[in-house]
Parts: C-alpha cells; sequence; structure tokens
C-alpha cells in the first residue's frame, strides 16, 4: 500500500489529466495507472482513487471555494498544477478526515515539487482562507 504522500502525488496527476483532456474520471485513472505501470500492474492505489472520485463529484463546490478566496485569480488562468493541487487539498479539507495542518503541508510539497516558485505562497495562502471557511461551518 503506498503511502498517503504517494496518494495524492498520484491523486494530483490524475486530477491534471482529467482538466487537461476533460475525459471521463475512470478512465483518467485507467489511462495513468496503464501509462505508469506497463507491465503487471500492482494493486490499485485506492487512497488515490478515493480522492480523484471525490474531487471530481464536487468539483463545482470546490471551483467556487477556490474562486472566492483567491483574490485577483480566474480560475482559467491558474496555472493547471495549482489548480489541481488547489482541488485535491480543498476536498480533503471539506469533505476528509486529516489535519488541515496535515493537508496544507501535503498541498504545498506538491506544489513546490511540480510547479513555479510562487505557487507554494499562493496555494499557503488560498487553502488556509478556504481552511477558515470551513471551519468555521
Amino acid at each position: 500500500m503506498p503511502s498517503r504522500t504517494r496518494s495524492r502525488q498520484r491523486a494530483l496527476q490524475i486530477l491534471f489529466l482529467l482538466d487537461a483532456r476533460g475525459q471521463p474520471v475512470e478512465e483518467a485513472i485507467d489511462s495513468y495507472c496503464g501509462a505508469l505501470f506497463q507491465q503487471e500492474p500492482p494493486e490499485r492505489d485506492a487512497f488515490a482513487a478515493e480522492l480523484v472520485r471525490g474531487a471530481a463529484e464536487h468539483m463545482a463546490e470546490l471551483d467556487a471555494l477556490i474562486k472566492k478566496h483567491a483574490e485577483h485569480w480566474r480560475l482559467e488562468r491558474m496555472p493547471a498544477v495549482d489548480r489541481s493541487i488547489l482541488r485535491l487539498a480543498a476536498y480533503e479539507l471539506k469533505h476528509g478526515d486529516m489535519p488541515a495542518a496535515v493537508i496544507i503541508d501535503e498541498a504545498l510539497e506538491l506544489a513546490r515539487k511540480f510547479s513555479g516558485e510562487e505557487s507554494a505562497p499562493f496555494v499557503n495562502g488560498v487553502l488556509d482562507a478556504i481552511h477558515r471557511e470551513v471551519r468555521a461551518e
């Protein structure tokens, strides 16, 4: 069983595929797993798939939340990887059971690894605002 960090990384990559290709969720998961494991694939990453399905199912809600807290940024103008990181983390903040600090820290690590220099502070600011709103609910 992969670590949750590895699962989040995989979920980010699949969400990025969904965003870029606009394909159905299950097709994106299958496509990712097929490309990753050319020969005999290991057991599917259930946590990554759960995150992707949940984020895709709640995409409209998550996008509205992100738009609300991403001051001076339109969702469609954000780098696709940042948008995917925000969707993934916002889904976990809103619907997951992990502590917010862990979710935000993991999102920042994804931003540092997969996006530009300015992404981590941007992602941190948006997720912090989302966390405050979710906590107040």
